[in-house]
């Protein structure tokens, strides 16, 4: 039997065949249908496909089998379905030899090689040449001679190629051919001409003189195929290894004046020609050796780098020298090639990254583009990020290339470098000149960059601060808040949410300023082992920042005309599972707060297959104040199909501190019955409903972790205006870690400075937290436990806004 493909395995990725199990019983019985009426094109196709894949593989036709296969077959020619046509060709040719009887077809393949149909013309004329003996051939001569000359390319073609193909067969009757050959062979077409040539040479290939003549002739009038004169340079390299020329040969002269030929194949052929000859001397070779020696630097580079890329350490050394000796001779497009080959070496083979930082050093003094000078930048970032003992050498040659660079980009992004890694060397003073020659000397851009680098240096080491600020006139002389905090926060909101914010704002003209506040902060987690200011682009980073997840689900929520008008999207929360495992719906939760708003999205899966359930929607019931105002039903959810269903909920505005809520929930829906085979559903439905577990929304909802790099300098920053402190007892936990990890749960913000490792041996430990409540309201959390019976906690909240530090007491209380 013949195993069904369907969809599900084409997408599957598994790389399938979809012919392997075929068998050929089953095909023959298949092409049965061939004398259906109506003829079925696409079923017809796909049988003779079967055919033709099965002749491929060797499968073995008795002449019989075949026969009928190939008399069913000739009653497709009543089809005009072009691709059916000339499939039918292909398997003409293809059982040509083991079918009796196939000429029967050569009325049919006649009729269409003159028709006025061009698509089949060509094909046809291959077709029946195919099937064309000896005795058959003087009757179709008339039609060869006017397809060779035919004013359309591929019919052309076919008939020169073909003729070629019988020459074995019937020398004598494709030389009566030879005037429309030559005809052709005047073709402003490339491949008409090309085969014209090469049907005339293989009717003379056995007189010298007639073949000599025929090289003068064309090397006279000249040629528009590169591909005829490749073959023309066989043909001479063969004449003059025959005769034993030199370069006194008017043959030679012509290979030699290929090589200046405008088609890089023919300059290949002709020095190829050339080196080859036998007893060639140094003067025959050294034009040869000039055609190659553009072209050889890029394969010697291609060929190099992929040395590099693949060779063992020990050879690294010596390929270096050889990619010196010719680098600065390449264009920028191959040098980049090997920026990129140097920069998969020093991952490979960290020890060799002191002789990659040297050559890279070397590179980055040539002349180049932006795009050349940029890879090798990224290439040395990428290897001071990966071999901390490379940094200072790396920085070295990095400061002194901006001394003399012209590219804006490269030099905000070294001069961003320095500020992250200079301050952490061992001698950060002697990268404050480079950086303050900026500062004097370049446009607004790079000074900016200049000044945020040297007040880095500044804010990070107290013996180089009375320097800075001198060099700083703006910055005052004390260590404020805005130098040690604001610089290293980094842009804590979503770049592509800041982005259309922007965009946005522009669209809508307004006297009141943008508002920071407005746009959505970044979601991912932000850890102090990680850098703490925005990471410099690599050439391993993309160059443009991809959305994050909550950056798509405000576009989606956004498309829905319901959700119109509630404002930036604040925080998406991991799904919530609101089902068992294994129950007959599965029903998970993602909760989207907004400034005065919360979005339920309900994502439910039916795994019944005898039910399709429409109009689907959670409904829910709040233990608070919080109050139901629309339903976004999902109109359809089939077998094993998720779709979402939406509540939108205002949150309450009477009582600020009421943030947590519990809200019962109840799957509503109407069930239409199906057939389990077919998914077609009865034309009546009835009304259902699915209990769902309770919904829980925390204080941690309405915050986002935001990381304060120095949090003291933050907590004097907000201030003591809005303060708040009150003590706690936790009797059901046991250490201090547990009471850490509990807090940083149950509040959702980013512990700060470590503080979430407690000392191990410690009866009391701070824990400092930072986050920014819904609105855009900072708010810091300084909570000192002691261990005692049980753990004590007293709690400290600063915020920009007195009913953010109630409400995290009342949520801890």
């Amino acid at each position: 039997m013949i195993k069904k493909f369907d969809k599900k395995d084409e997408e599957s990725g598994s790389g399938s065949n979809p012919f392997q199990h075929l068998e050929k019983s089953a095909v023959l019985q298949e092409a049965r249908i061939f004398n259906e009426t109506p003829i079925n094109p696409r079923r017809c196709l796909h049988i003779l496909t079967k055919i033709i894949y099965l002749l491929n593989q060797g499968e073995h036709f008795g002449t019989t089998e075949a026969t009928e296969a190939f008399f069913a077959m000739t009653r497709l020619f009543q089809s005009n379905d072009q691709t059916l046509r000339r499939m039918c060709y292909l398997t003409i040719k293809e059982m040509a030899n083991i079918s009796e009887d196939v000429i029967i077809v050569t009325s049919s393949l006649t009729k269409d090689m003159t028709g006025k149909e061009d698509v089949y013309r060509g094909p046809a004329i291959r077709a029946l040449c195919r099937i064309t003996d000896t005795t058959m051939l003087q009757a179709i001569e008339r039609y060869m001679k006017q397809a060779i000359v035919d004013k359309v390319p591929s019919v052309s073609s076919s008939a020169l190629v073909s003729s070629l193909h019988m020459v074995k067969m019937s020398f004598d009757v494709v030389k009566r051919w030879v005037n429309e050959a030559q005809e052709a062979a005047s073709s402003d077409n490339i491949m008409v001409q090309y085969h014209a040539l090469g049907l005339l040479y293989h009717l003379r290939k056995n007189d010298r003189l007639a073949v000599t003549k025929m090289l003068n002739k064309f090397t006279k009038s000249g040629l528009k195929s590169p591909f005829a004169y490749c073959m023309m340079i066989r043909i001479a390299s063969k004449l003059l290894e025959e005769t034993e020329g030199g370069h006194d040969s008017p043959l030679f002269d012509f290979i030699e004046s290929c090589l200046r030929n405008k088609h890089e194949m023919v300059v290949y052929e002709a020095a190829s020609a050339i080196v080859h000859m036998p007893n060639c001397t140094a003067r025959e070779l050294a034009p040869a050796v000039s055609g190659y020696t553009t072209s050889y630097k890029y394969i010697a580079t291609l060929a190099i780098t992929t040395l590099l890329k693949t060779g063992s350490e020990s050879s690294v050394d010596r390929l270096m020298k050889q990619i010196s000796s010719f680098v600065s001779e390449i264009s920028d497009e191959f040098k980049v090639v090997v920026v990129q080959a140097i920069s998969a070496l020093c991952q490979k083979y960290p020890r060799k990254h002191s002789v990659m930082m040297n050559f890279l050093s070397n590179m980055l003094r040539d002349d180049g583009g932006f795009e050349y000078k940029r890879a090798i930048v990224d290439c040395i970032i990428s290897i001071i990020e990966e071999n901390p003992e490379s940094k200072e050498t790396g920085l070295a040659h990095l400061c002194e290339f901006i001394e003399d660079c012209e590219h804006t980009v490269l030099a905000t992004k070294i001069l961003h470098l320095l500020g992250k890694e200079g301050p952490r060397t061992p001698t950060p003073s002697k990268y404050i000149r480079f950086i303050f020659n900026r500062v004097v000397l370049e446009s607004e851009a790079v000074r900016a960059a200049a000044v945020s680098a040297l007040a880095k240096f500044g804010a990070q080491n107290d013996d180089l601060l009375p320097s800075v600020l001198v060099l700083m006139k703006r910055v005052n002389e004390q260590r404020n808040e805005w130098l040690l905090n604001g610089l290293f926060a980094g842009l804590s909101v979503s770049v592509p949410g800041l982005e259309k914010s922007l965009h946005q704002y522009t669209l809508e003209p307004s006297e009141k300023p943008f508002d920071m506040k407005t746009v959505p902060l970044a979601t991912a987690p932000i850890t102090e082992q990680k850098t703490e200011i925005a990471p410099v682009a690599t050439s391993k980073l993309p160059e443009k920042l991809a959305p994050s997840r909550q950056d798509i689900y405000q576009e989606q929520l956004a498309a829905i005309p319901e959700f119109k008008g509630l404002g930036p999207l604040f925080k998406s929360s991991e799904p919530v599972q609101l089902t068992e495992a294994e129950t007959e719906y599965v029903v998970r939760c993602i909760k989207h707060t907004f400034a005065n708003h919360m979005i339920f999205q309900f994502d439910c899966t039916n795994t019944l297959n005898d039910q399709l359930l429409q109009r689907v929607l959670v409904q829910m019931e709040p233990s608070e104040a919080y109050e139901v105002l629309n339903y976004v039903p999902a109109p359809s959810l089939p077998y094993s199909q998720p779709s979402s269903c939406y509540s939108l909920v205002r949150l309450p505005e009477d009582d600020p501190t009421a943030v947590s809520c519990t809200f019962s929930c109840t799957m509503k829906y109407l069930v239409r019955d199906c057939d389990p085979n077919t998914g077609e559903p009865d034309d009546d439905g009835y009304d259902d409903e699915y209990v769902l577990e309770d919904l829980e929304v925390t204080v941690a909802d309405h915050i986002q972790k935001v990381l304060k790099p120095n949090f003291g300098a933050a907590w004097d920053e907000i201030g003591d205006d809005n303060e708040k402190e009150e003590t706690f007892a936790l009797a059901t936990v046991r250490t201090l870690d547990e009471a850490v990890n509990n807090i940083i749960s149950f509040l959702g913000m980013q512990p700060c400075e470590r503080s979430d490792k407690v000392p191990e041996n410690k009866n009391s430990h701070v824990l400092f937290l930072a986050g920014v409540f819904r609105g855009g309201h900072d708010v810091l959390v300084r909570a000192r436990l002691a261990l005692a019976d049980g753990v004590t906690m007293q709690v400290t909240v600063r915020s920009t806004d007195e009913n953010v530090v109630d409400v995290i007491l009342a949520s801890v209380g």
